[in-house]
């Protein structure tokens, strides 16, 4: 299957500001890019791309006051297949993990694995069966316990306030089932990135990136995603971290607001005789016409 991509941001900016952007597809990806990122900053600025700790392709550009646009579409392929399900998937003792995976079972800006939630994991889940069944119960656990409402959404919910306030967007529920997850000693990592409405009924909510998370089980990362609680198709990764703070699709470093933001990820109908055939008509279809 094809899916389009994109997204077209504008941001007033008060003073010169210096602007970090994660909002290239993953490299991991690339290799599925029908038709390559169109990606460019409007007005015509020089960045600098450069990849991150974790392996995310980042961008810095210097931005004057005054309104920056940052524009992008692509056409990538997808097996359409739903996020792998690995029942027997075993949970690693913490001395047999590999090194790289240790981050993932620490505290981090959103994740206070050492707070009271620690207690609680291991009195809700140390009874669950380690491995996919304790990541699954924690799933099931945070989704029936956090509502969500775009209309909560703050920038400083952390885990515990996602727990204590039971709200909030995808992000937060993907912070309070990591947590519950480092607790219990199974690595877990946050990632952003496209999950269109593929494969469901239309969400009735603008299109927006999508948060999800993955847990190292079985000598692999897999994909779980707290706020649908199901298998979904067609997650596209932009970037991967500890939490949130990691992976901010933009960061500014000076005073501004949103201006547009209007992301889109749609699967395309493709033609027996030449799925690629109106590639160039499609991607010229304007940006923000996708659901959430």
């Amino acid at each position: 299957m094809f899916i389009k991509i994109g997204f077209d941001i504008t941001l007033r900016l008060f003073v010169p500001t210096p602007i970090i952007y994660l909002l290239r597809v993953h490299d991991s990806r690339n290799a599925d890019l029908v038709v390559p990122e169109n990606f460019r900053i409007e007005p015509g600025l020089p960045s600098e791309e450069f990849f991150d700790q974790f392996g995310n392709l980042c961008g810095r550009v210097s931005a004057p006051a005054s309104e920056v646009r940052f524009v992008n579409e692509a056409i990538i392929r997808d097996t359409g297949e739903l996020d792998v399900y690995a029942p027997n998937a075993v949970q690693h003792e913490v001395e047999e993990l590999p090194v790289d995976t240790l981050a993932f079972l620490l505290p981090s800006r959103y994740c206070e694995v050492d707070s009271d939630l620690l207690d609680f994991a291991w009195q809700t889940f140390g009874g669950t069966s380690p491995g996919w069944s304790r990541v699954q119960s924690i799933c099931d656990f945070v989704h029936g316990h956090v509502r969500f409402d775009y209309q909560q959404a703050r920038v400083d919910r952390t885990a515990r306030d996602a727990f204590r306030e039971r709200v909030g967007v995808c992000r937060d529920f993907m912070h309070l089932a990591i947590t519950l997850c480092r607790c219990m000693n199974i690595p877990a990592r946050y990632a952003t990135g496209y999950l269109g409405d593929i494969g469901i009924p239309p969400a009735p909510f603008p299109m927006d990136f999508s948060a999800w998370f993955e847990v190292y089980l079985g000598g692999h990362w897999h994909t779980f995603d707290a706020r649908h609680n199901c298998r979904r198709i067609g997650r596209v990764l932009l970037a991967r971290g500890r939490d949130a703070a990691d992976v901010p699709i933009t960061m500014m470093f000076g005073k501004n607001c949103l201006v547009n933001f209007n992301i889109i990820t749609e699967e395309l109908s493709s033609t027996a005789a030449s799925p690629l055939a109106d590639f160039d008509r499609i991607l010229a279809v304007p940006i923000g016409l996708g659901h959430s």
